[in-house]
């Protein structure tokens, strides 16, 4: 992990220091257009120059097979600078002076709290038992969403997908094959999946093909675990946000976040906003929050809410949305959410239900479509998703299952460009 430190008089000031979010204004709108972003920092807080600050772009991962463990970012790092044109931006922690001083600053854009995300998992139903699985079993959603018939045509190879999420368990004998590379952007915690979460994820996604165990919608897609959600399964903004980055960054093809929040900070989107127009398909569980409260449109949750990401709802095995699936204007797909099984940390198998679980589904057949048409674009990819759904709900879109359940199999055989689905407002 590359990291810089400046060195400068420290400040005096003893306030209490709070997690923050600085987004910065694009350099030609700025008053001082040669200032960088730790110069404008310092300007407005003296003590800056005597932070850590990691560069996500130089980020390194642990590369599975290489001599050595994975290690965390240290507990004692300050932030991270996310260096991107549509997303200058640094985290770190300030005072409630430096943050004042920081507002007034004319080049600095936005100062947000660092909130917090969560696992989707469905609380009530997190861990549903742990099955015998001994001969191969393709998962009942993997057959659900007609994975399987789409193998004779792509089966994901080499497409690149970022499991942002609790860690990855790459010793894992269903995983450990298509483990690409892990990191941590937690403080004080390895890649290493010590919640189940991220595991359970990766396995439907990209399981292999190994004789034993199950298999993902993607058996020969490339895994890359990226650890924004601490052990407890909660993770702060930033770290999302630097993972995100270091997606962009590495060139992954899919995101895969299972994960979400209520509200979110501005930055959060201008980094989703950004990993899109680089060509990354973001997908993203909708929510538990279950049907809209009265008079309001929408349950979605962040980052599922934002226009350039696939919010995903769940359904069950009859094709019938689940009842803690959160539903809105904005779901674009849906897929199977309840009790399903997949792999989780020692080698084992596990049940569990949320909308968390639907996600990868749809990350998983995004990988399968994308081996089949290796020319398309994020957009073209999204386009086939919605096109060859198999609607469930209203004709058309509705807010409940949106385009419909993902058939992997109409997708991968479909011809490019696929007519285009109305894309949200």
């Amino acid at each position: 992990m590359a990291k810089t430190k400046r060195s400068t008089a420290s400040s005096s000031d003893g306030d209490a220091r709070k997690s923050v979010i600085v987004t910065f204004k694009p350099k030609e709108t700025r008053r001082n257009k040669s200032a960088d972003k730790m110069e404008i920092l310092a300007s407005s807080c003296p003590r800056a120059g005597n932070l850590f600050i990691y560069d996500v772009a130089g980020a390194d991962a642990f590369t599975v097979g290489a001599p050595g463990l994975p290690t965390s970012i240290e507990s004692d790092s300050i932030g991270f600078d996310i260096n991107l044109y549509e997303a200058p931006i640094v985290t770190l922690k300030l005072s409630d002076s430096e943050i004042k001083a920081l507002k007034s600053n004319p080049d600095v854009s936005a100062v947000e709290d660092d909130g917090w995300a969560y696992a989707l998992p469905l609380q009530n139903l997190v861990f549903e038992g742990q099955p015998s699985v001994q001969a191969e079993t393709v998962p009942i959603g993997v057959s659900q969403i007609q994975a399987v018939p789409a193998w004779g045509c792509s089966r994901g190879r080499g497409i690149k997908v970022a499991v942002l999420d609790t860690g990855i368990d790459w010793n894992h004998p269903d995983l450990r094959p298509n483990v690409r590379s892990a990191i941590s952007f937690v403080p004080g915690e390895t890649a290493m999946d010590g919640n189940s979460h991220g595991t359970h994820c990766s396995g439907t996604i990209a399981a292999v093909i190994n004789g034993a165990g199950v298999v993902g919608v993607a058996p020969e897609a490339w895994l890359y675990g990226i650890k924004v959600l601490a052990n407890s399964g909660s993770g702060q903004f930033s770290w999302i946000i630097a993972g995100i980055n270091w997606a962009i960054q590495n060139k992954m093809q899919i995101v895969s976040m299972s994960l979400g929040a209520s509200s979110a900070p501005a930055a959060l989107e201008a980094i989703c906003n950004a990993a899109f127009n680089a060509g990354v398909l973001l997908v993203a569980a909708a929510g538990n929050a279950g049907p809209p409260p009265a008079g309001q449109p929408t349950s979605v949750g962040f980052p599922g809410r934002y226009r350039n990401v696939v919010a995903v709802s769940a359904i069950d095995s009859n094709n019938v949305i689940a009842p803690f699936s959160s539903r809105g204007p904005e779901v674009e797909i849906c897929a199977p959410g309840v009790q399903v099984l997949s792999t989780v940390p020692g080698g084992g198998y596990g049940q569990k239900s949320g909308t968390s679980m639907a996600c990868p589904h749809v990350a998983g057949a995004a990988a399968v479509i994308w081996g089949a048409h290796r020319f398309a674009t994020n957009v073209q990819i999204w386009n086939l998703l919605g096109a060859s759904a198999d609607n469930l709900g209203n004709p058309g879109w509705d807010p409940q299952y949106g385009y419909g359940r993902v058939d992997v199999d109409q997708a991968a055989l479909a011809v490019v460009p696929a007519p285009a689905i109305q894309l949200r407002p």
